[in-house]
């Protein structure tokens, strides 16, 4: 048998009315669900709250109900609308008294800055009885640590990302590994997968056995950017045991998805595609229409581009796509700028032009206007021209025209990642 754990269970509560009305983006809960993760302490709900005295001690009883740690963010300055430690108070039928130590450290603060104290700046000093300060080097409002006598706890952390992470790293999580102890602490740990060419739905078709079996690690799918990722967590003594409960599960996957898989983490299909050209020191140059130089743009955003991308040509008229590549008019009158003679031709002649080991295009229609029945919008060509050989790829991609920019730009780098594994498969005429 493995090494057992102490379970806790942690909810954090987001403070700020703010936070509803989309003026602030709640960054300290990623934070805090990561630095949670990283020490094994399962994290089951989220919530944000407005500044309401009320609501925030409503919530606070019902995460106490459900958690052994409640972490809140926000709600701590010296204003009449910071009402956090009074809502605390409340739901815990506690009196706010005065911390001499948290006074003391607040007026070192202002004297440390030349300036004079406020006097609602003591209010910062009050905390729920039986509560201990947590020092706040980066500013004035200290966090709180009020423990119950169930041995639950609640901490009170500042909004102010720079201070919650401050007082997270020097005095929440050395309470939570002393509070775990050394022989029952537990990691959480993630590997994420990303593919690409299948959507979320098809992926679930494909796995749905491994799915329902899951039990740990877990798997979780979620789409987004073009693309798929799977998250594969693991709960284990250490990161090197998770790594250990992690790779057959992975290795599952790859087996049924491997054409489709591209990478890890936080890479995207341009890091994998750079890496990729540079190992093979081969270069390349991109024609554009309907994307508009997303493509090079990706491309170029990877340090070190200039060691494999040359040059690019947004050819957005027909005109431009014969002055500069050199498309035969008769192509464009005969079979359209959106077609797949006028793709082959556009990567062709961006090849020749740059002096390219490849040569990649894409023409096709962003919307919204400008669909048929016979070519809709989201209708795109793609062309990838090399030593030996031209081929191209007919897609048809949902979305506005900003995403099917975006996922007709991706398309054309797992094209490219594609030739260069030599999995690049013929695809048959329209």
């Amino acid at each position: 048998m493995g090494l057992c754990w102490q379970e806790m269970i942690a909810e954090l509560i987001m403070v700020g009315t703010e936070l509803l009305l989309g003026e602030v983006v709640d960054t300290n809960s990623a934070y805090l669900a990561q630095r949670l993760a990283e020490l094994g302490v399962d994290l089951y709900y989220v919530n944000r709250v407005g500044d309401n005295r009320g609501r925030i001690a409503g919530l606070v009883k019902q995460a106490y109900q459900r958690a052994d740690l409640v972490i809140i963010s926000g709600g701590l300055g010296p204003t009449v609308d910071d009402l956090t430690k009074e809502a605390v108070a409340d739901a815990f039928g506690l009196d706010l008294v005065l911390c001499p130590k948290a006074l003391e450290e607040i007026e070192e603060y202002f004297r440390r800055l030349n300036r004079p104290m406020s006097e609602n700046n003591k209010r910062q000093a009050y905390l729920p009885k039986g509560a201990v300060a947590l020092s706040n080097p980066k500013g004035t409002a200290p966090g709180v640590l009020l423990e119950l006598p169930d041995g639950k706890a609640v901490i009170m952390l500042p909004g102010v990302p720079v201070e919650l992470k401050a007082i997270m790293e020097d005095a929440v999580i050395p309470y939570i590994r002393r509070k775990l102890g050394e022989k029952n602490r537990a990691v959480i740990y993630s590997k994420v997968l990303r593919f690409h060419g299948l959507g979320e739905s098809a992926i679930d078709d494909i796995i749905q056995d491994i799915l329902a079996a899951q039990t740990n690690p877990t798997i979780a799918p979620y789409a987004g950017g073009g693309e798929v990722r799977l998250r594969i967590t693991a709960k284990a003594v250490d990161e090197e045991e998770a790594l250990r409960l992690i790779e057959p599960v992975e290795k599952q996957l790859l087996e049924r998805l491997g054409p489709y898989f591209y990478g890890y983490g936080d890479e995207g299909l341009e890091t994998v595609v750079a890496r990729l050209l540079l190992a093979q020191k081969k270069t390349v140059a991109v024609a554009e229409s309907c994307t508009g130089g997303l493509i090079s743009h990706k491309l170029t955003n990877v340090p070190g581009s200039s060691g494999y991308y040359m040059q690019g040509a947004v050819t957005y008229s027909n005109a431009a796509k014969t002055a500069v590549l050199g498309v035969d008019p008769e192509l464009l009158a005969q079979f359209g700028a959106v077609s797949r003679q006028v793709a082959k031709a556009m990567a062709e002649g961006v090849r020749q032009w740059a002096g390219t080991d490849i040569g990649l295009s894409v023409t096709g229609i962003a919307g919204p206007g400008g669909g048929s029945p016979a070519k809709p919008v989201g209708l795109v060509y793609f062309g990838i021209s090399y030593p030996g050989g031209t081929n191209t790829f007919r897609r048809q991609f949902a979305g506005d025209r900003l995403l099917v920019k975006e996922r007709a730009a991706l398309a054309a780098l797992d094209i490219l990642r594609r030739y260069l594994l030599g999995s690049l498969e013929e695809e048959l005429e329209d």
